[in-house]
């Protein structure tokens, strides 16, 4: 049966509004991803921001990404408030998602600068800080800082005065500022001392594993409770660090197989299992030796890679 000219305008219409909508979508899951740190419930926040779209009326939508940012953040304030009291109750050490990120989505390549905050604002040092605001205040940084809203505009999205948002802000930026590294390196570097770490855990050399790492250095494994290598506490020391690696080294797979890939914006190891991961770690780096080591082997979590 022939379409009606009513039915082609509708469908049209429907057409027209998913474009618009799928022009944002890497945009808000950027937001999405930042505020929740889960790339599972970002997506479902997004998609979830779409479905109100749709409900929308034309004339109640004056700017497009602003009534999509406004939507998509409230909906995060709610699910984090939901996500933070699961989080009390995790078992062991909770780090964010990890998500490949060979390009940084939303970015111009003619804005170098845009594009390291970007990146910088992806990693899993900063979003493991971010979990130290309250939902509101993440709101108004991430807003803010990384996406370069007004706080008049900020204001209007999340229905609060402007004052308002500037006092978050103002508490959460000397937070960051102060946890962020004082002296960032090179992806080539981080690289380099990631795979020396490997070979050192590979064939046992304390020594050499040592020397790779900070006295302070720490050690985070999240396993969700469903790994039984994964550490409940944070392991503190180069010691203590060094003999954790080497003696869960007998747990990886038989027949693993290693893979350098970049992870939230920084090198990273993955480790499978044939076809299955078994775990994501990455190293930070500070004055050449590794100050943080971050091992993500919830099955959960890994499942997007």
């Amino acid at each position: 049966m022939a379409r009606s000219n009513d039915d082609f305008i509708k469908g049209s219409l429907k057409s027209s509004l998913e474009e618009s909508f799928e022009t944002y979508r890497p945009y808000l899951f950027g937001i999405a991803y930042r505020m929740l740190g889960s790339a599972m419930d970002a997506e479902d926040m997004v998609q979830e921001t779409f479905v109100r779209y749709q409900a929308a009326k034309p004339q109640d939508i004056h700017s497009l990404k602003a009534y999509l940012t406004t939507i998509l953040t409230r909906l995060c304030i709610d699910q984090l408030e939901s996500a933070r009291r699961k989080r009390e109750v995790y078992v062991g050490p909770w780090l964010p998602e990890p998500i490949l990120t060979a390009t940084t989505a939303g970015v111009e390549e003619g804005n170098p600068e845009k594009r390291v905050e970007m990146e910088e604002s992806i990693s899993l040092a900063f979003l493991v800080l971010l979990e130290k605001l309250q939902p509101f205040e993440r709101a108004v940084f991430l807003l803010r800082e990384v996406f370069d809203y007004e706080f008049g505009e900020i204001a209007a999205m999340l229905g609060k005065s402007e004052a308002a948002c500037r006092k978050s802000f103002s508490r959460a930026k000397p937070h960051l500022r102060e946890h962020r590294p004082r002296f960032p390196v090179s992806q080539q570097v981080q690289q380099q001392l990631l795979q020396s770490y490997i070979r050192a855990a590979e064939t046992g050399e304390m020594t050499a594993l040592m020397n790779l790492l900070a006295d302070d250095v720490v050690l985070w494994t999240d396993g969700g409770g469903k790994i039984v290598t994964a550490a409940y506490h944070p392991i503190n020391g180069k010691d203590a660090v060094a003999r954790f690696t080497i003696g869960t080294k007998r747990f990886w797979p038989p027949e693993y197989r290693i893979q350098i890939s970049e992870v939230n914006s920084q090198p990273a190891m993955l480790l499978y299992s044939g076809d299955q991961l078994f775990l994501v770690l990455t190293a930070d780096i500070e004055a050449d030796q590794i100050q943080t080591i971050r091992v993500m082997a919830n099955p959960e979590k890994l499942a997007g890679i």
